[in-house]
Parts: C-alpha cells; sequence; structure tokens
C-alpha cells in the first residue's frame, strides 16, 4: 500500500507541461497524399556524439570548432590505420579491434564491421557534446536511491547472466536490437544506425535495420488497456503542425533504458527542418528511476541507400557458444571471459572515448 501511495505522488510530482526540444524552422517538407508532410525515405543517426555529454570536452552543450578537428582527426587516423595492410604471419598488436573503450585487439569485433559514424552531431549546423540537452550538466539524472543497474534488464535473485538463453541479452536473443537503436530513445550504435519510415493516413512504420526491428506508431489514436505490453513499447501519433508527436507507454517488462521499464514514458518529435535533414526531439519521464524528467535532440540525415536484411538467427553460434563456455567455467571454476556486465562497462567507457 506505501508503496502505491509513493509511486502515485511521484507520477503527481512529473511536471504536466514537460515537453522535448523544439527546433526554429521555416522549411516547409514536400506533403504526403493526407497534406501531412512527408517524413518517408531512408534515414540514418550514425554519428560520434553519444547520448550523455563527455566532460572531457567541458560541461558546454556546444562543442568549439577545435574540439570537433580533433575528435573527428583522431577517429579518421583510426580509420586510417585499420585500413592499412598488415602481415598475416605476424600478431597485429596495434589495430583497433573494437574502437569501444579501446578493449584491446582480441574482441568481438574489428573496425571493418562497424559503422559508428566519423563525424560529429550537428543541430542547427552547432556541433554538440551530447544529445541530452535538460539537465543542464547533460547527464542522466538517476535518483539517488535507484537499486537497479542503468544498463541491461533486471534478473531474479541468484540468477547469473550465463545461466540460460532467457537470462542473456536480448540483442544476442534476435529479439530486439542492440543497443537502443530501435527506441524510444533512438540512440545510435556501434553499426546498422539506419531507419526507413513508411507513412500513411493511419500509421507511421519506422524499420530499423538493426536486428530489422520494425516499430508501428498509430496516428490519433488511444493507448492499449488489454495489459499486453509489445516490444518497443506502444507508440501513439499525432500531427501538431508540421511535426509528428509520438508518445510511447507500456514497455515490455524485459525492455530497459537506462534503469526504466515498467513506468516510463517517453515523448518524441519529429520534425523536418531541410530536404536532408529531420529533426528529433526527446524527452524521457519515470519518476520511479529518474530524479527529474530529462531529453535532448539530434537531427537524423537522409541517405540515398536502402536497408539491407539482418539475418541475426541464421549461423548465429554465439550464443551456444556463450552458454557451453558458462558451462565449462564452472566445471573447472576457472573463470576466462568477461560477463554482460563487464562488457556493457567497457562499452560505456567507449561512450566517453567519443564526442
Amino acid at each position: 500500500m506505501f508503496r502505491a501511495i509513493l509511486l502515485g505522488a511521484l507520477l503527481l510530482a512529473t511536471p504536466a507541461l514537460a515537453q522535448p526540444p523544439r527546433p526554429v524552422t521555416t522549411y516547409k517538407a514536400p506533403r504526403a497524399a493526407d497534406g501531412h508532410p512527408s517524413l518517408e525515405g531512408v534515414w540514418t543517426n550514425a554519428s560520434m556524439t553519444r547520448l550523455e555529454r563527455n566532460p572531457r570536452f567541458g560541461k558546454d552543450l556546444v562543442l568549439t570548432e577545435a574540439d570537433v578537428q580533433r575528435i573527428e582527426g583522431r577517429n579518421q587516423r583510426l580509420i586510417e590505420l585499420g585500413s592499412r595492410p598488415t602481415d598475416p604471419t605476424t600478431k597485429v598488436t596495434d589495430l583497433p579491434a573494437d574502437c569501444s573503450g579501446g578493449r584491446g585487439v582480441d574482441c568481438n569485433y574489428n573496425a571493418v564491421w562497424t559503422d559508428p559514424g566519423s563525424t560529429v552531431m550537428r543541430v542547427a549546423g552547432q556541433p554538440r557534446n551530447g544529445y541530452i540537452t535538460t539537465p543542464a550538466d547533460g547527464r542522466v539524472p538517476m535518483r539517488k536511491d535507484f537499486a537497479g543497474s542503468p544498463f541491461g534488464r533486471r534478473l531474479p535473485a541468484g540468477v547469473g547472466v550465463s545461466d540460460n538463453p532467457e537470462s542473456r541479452a536480448l540483442g544476442e536473443r534476435c529479439l530486439l536490437s542492440f543497443g537502443n537503436s530501435s527506441g524510444p530513445v533512438m540512440v545510435p550504435g556501434l553499426y546498422n544506425n539506419t531507419y526507413q519510415f513508411v507513412q500513411t493516413a493511419d500509421h507511421v512504420a519506422i524499420v530499423v535495420e538493426m536486428v530489422h526491428d520494425a516499430r508501428i506508431v498509430r496516428l490519433n489514436g488511444k493507448h492499449r488497456t488489454d495489459g499486453i505490453r509489445p516490444w518497443l513499447g506502444d507508440s501513439v501519433g499525432r500531427w501538431e503542425g508540421d511535426t509528428l508527436v509520438v508518445e510511447t507507454t507500456g514497455y515490455h517488462p524485459q525492455q530497459v533504458f537506462r534503469g526504466a521499464s515498467e513506468h516510463l514514458k517517453v515523448t518524441e518529435r519529429f520534425t523536418p527542418v531541410g530536404p536532408d535533414r529531420l529533426h528529433y526531439g526527446f524527452w524521457v519521464e519515470d519518476p520511479t528511476v529518474f530524479s527529474q524528467p530529462w531529453g535532448g535532440e539530434y537531427e537524423f540525415s537522409r541517405i540515398r541507400g536502402q536497408l539491407y536484411e539482418y539475418a541475426c538467427h541464421e549461423g548465429n553460434y554465439g550464443l551456444a557458444n556463450i552458454l557451453s563456455g558458462a558451462r565449462e567455467e564452472e566445471r573447472t571454476g576457472v573463470k576466462t571471459a568477461p560477463t554482460n556486465v563487464d562488457q556493457r562497462a567497457a562499452s560505456d567507457e567507449g561512450e566517453e572515448e567519443g564526442s
């Protein structure tokens, strides 16, 4: 009873007028058959910039051009290093095996398999140090009394990540995209940061190249009341002028974004700001996990290519090998491989290495 009362008080305390950032634009997008702006096409949010601001470049949201040159120049040198021919008879020790976090040479990907973006994200031409605009420090405002992990799903007490298939990450099981590519919030990752928007008068579909997720936004509808919580949540959209506003609630209990799931609410705004630019604003609310609502913005870029099939299950021996390796560790009592928690921590350090 006390928990229910506390939760109700927290929900009432959430600002009712909270909104994602809105762009200032005079651009008039081409119209769809129903008269609304056409968002159709293939877009990418690949970028060296990450969700949270990197303290290495100060607390300011906007980077200096000198910082941009250093960030993009360092990345270009890594690309050139990874493209050099190598002697197959010697052990390679200088090539970036997975650029996230500088994790060494024997990692799961080398640079040829990744495409995280090679430029800093710009919004209205400004180079950004992170996507978050609120709060002022550009960091996710976690509650001090939140006891869970901001990364990954919550497992029952006594259950390890490699105990069975169901406890492994959703991406490894080909159920949902790695990281949070599909969203909401839609955040770019190590590769496959490509999205196709398909639009009708009643729905907007966003097909994501990563794990080939398909997100369906119902226009002018109501949130479902049958208790079913689908993957990617329950998204309902409406048009406000030239902006598509999407509100998502009812997330699947296994889909966790920065520690939030059951009470998570995300509001997004998609606004065309140029022939090849789509402004994306987001606002995140869950008073049980975050100390305040928070949000940010970035811009998608239109690309002329296409989405390719993401064949996740076919030929995927990784999950079986992970589990068999865990059973061998149990048999011998010798730990030889990092856990999901170790990998998530390393990946988080990788975000700090970027913009």
